[in-house]
């Protein structure tokens, strides 16, 4: 079997958010839910990469989550700071969409410090090959300073264009990458080399 990762929280919503961001970020590897510990155990899933646990459940299963704390991420609603402070590395749902984006790609890159953008070639190279989406250089520019949290005003000062260019161009990005998320545009601006990790 190959390892999956382990979404373990009550709340839909939030599995279907993080198994999306999760699947933009490493795709190709298998994202399972589960609504309670009792339910990934009875699965009998093999071998978990990295747990993805709400707050509830990680306080609820402490015997289970310390045994495997360096694979699990809870997820808070606010700093979290009691599971910081026992150790734990958390992401804060109340942040903005960029920054969980950001904090879920620190957290994969400290997992695979070199095969990152390589991990992605290789696992979903089919699927690249079949449908290569190609930005202009402009929308490249474009797409960086967005990401970055730069406005259509400030965009279009940078690049010395009129902000109905600006508007232009992240509708044309939007429309090739299907979607308006800017979480989903981090993910393939990092992914793809347009901006680095440490510039967002």
């Amino acid at each position: 079997m190959r390892p999956q990762l382990s979404i373990i929280m009550e709340n839909t919503l939030s599995v279907i958010s993080l198994r999306s961001l999760l699947s933009d970020i490493v795709p190709g590897i298998e994202v399972a839910s589960y609504p309670s510990l009792q339910s990934y155990e009875e699965s009998n899933p093999g071998f978990t990469a990295h747990f993805f646990v709400s707050e509830s459940i990680a306080f609820h299963n402490p015997e289970f989550f310390k045994q495997v704390m360096s694979r699990t991420i809870v997820i808070t609603s606010g700093a979290g700071s009691s599971f910081v402070q026992s150790g734990f590395r958390t992401i804060d749902t109340t942040q903005s969409e960029q920054h969980i984006v950001r904090s879920l790609m620190q957290i994969h890159h400290m997992g695979h410090p070199q095969g990152h953008h390589a991990t992605m070639q290789q696992i979903d190279s089919e699927k690249t090959e079949a449908m290569p989406i190609q930005l202009s250089a402009r929308e490249r520019d474009v797409l960086a300073l967005l990401v970055k949290g730069y406005i259509n005003k400030e965009i279009a000062d940078k690049l010395n264009i009129s902000i109905a260019t600006v508007i232009f161009h992240r509708n044309n990005i939007s429309e090739k990458l299907n979607t308006r998320s800017l979480g989903r545009l981090t993910v393939y601006a990092v992914l793809n080399n347009i901006v680095a990790l440490a510039d967002l």
